[in-house]
């Protein structure tokens, strides 16, 4: 078989012309495409570890927050609920307190309500026995009475202090009218005549009297001169009496000092 060394030179030339044609255009161009990708693929790889290293540290920066926020509520929970229970003391305490100024208060007020009821008995019950007292003085009291008055009377003439039998002689000395002597009922003369002669023992002078008779002195005798008095009567005991009674009641129903 003969070879035709031309037909196989020019399809060795064919195929070496093709060789390079792809070559120069298509398999230098799916290199440089298949370079790129790999770049582009590496690219996204190294993207994607980035991403996943970025994702990575924002999850375990979450957990962290996560657990700080955990431990910050329950911290926050904690204090809340301790607050809650000293409130909750507080006003408990306050409340006994309260309750305790308003108890006070109210056994304060019903003392007071029943000292003032006390007093106020106690007055009625002073006011009637002396009320009685005095009708039955006015009652007793007749001219026979009135007239043993007058010895009591000269006594307290003769027993005055120097003081006011000193002002006394000076209100019956410088008085331009008669010095008035009342009593309850008309002095006998003889009575009349004891006390005159009692002044004018006492103050070593003629002494003017004008006698009078008057409601005014329960059983006793008043002798009032230019301003000055001198007087007895058994309302002077009573009205002493009833002074201290008084003195006793209020000392009954003052509150007693705070300890």
């Amino acid at each position: 078989m003969l070879i035709d060394w031309f037909t196989v030179g020019a399809q060795l030339l064919n195929f070496l012309i093709l060789v390079w044609l792809l070559k120069r255009f298509l398999y230098k161009p799916i290199i440089e495409a298949i370079d790129i990708r790999e770049r582009r693929i590496a690219a996204e790889l190294a993207d994607a570890a980035a991403k996943k290293i970025a994702a990575d540290k924002e999850r375990d920066e979450f957990r962290s927050k996560s657990k700080a926020l955990d431990e910050q509520r329950g911290a926050l929970l904690a204090k809340a609920a301790d607050e809650a229970a000293a409130e909750r003391e507080r006003l408990i305490a306050q409340a006994r307190s309260e309750a305790a100024v308003l108890r006070a208060n109210q056994e304060s007020a019903l003392r007071h309500d029943q000292m003032k009821l006390n007093c106020d008995i106690a007055r009625l019950a002073q006011g009637e026995v002396f009320a009685i007292a005095r009708k039955a003085m006015a009652d007793l009291a007749d001219a026979g009475l009135e007239e043993r008055m007058g010895e009591v009377f000269t006594r307290r003439l003769r027993e005055m202090d120097a003081k006011a039998k000193e002002s006394l002689a000076a209100a019956l000395a410088t008085g331009s009218e008669p010095a008035i002597l009342r009593s309850t009922f008309e002095m006998p003369p003889k009575e009349r005549s004891t006390i005159q002669n009692a002044l004018n023992e006492a103050f070593a002078a003629d002494v003017k009297i004008r006698f009078e008779t008057g409601p005014g002195a329960l059983c006793g005798i008043e002798l009032t001169a230019n301003g000055q008095k001198l007087a007895w009567s058994v309302a002077e005991y009573l009205a002493a009496l009833e002074q201290k009674v008084d003195a006793l009641v209020a000392a009954e129903v003052s509150p007693a000092p705070a300890a």
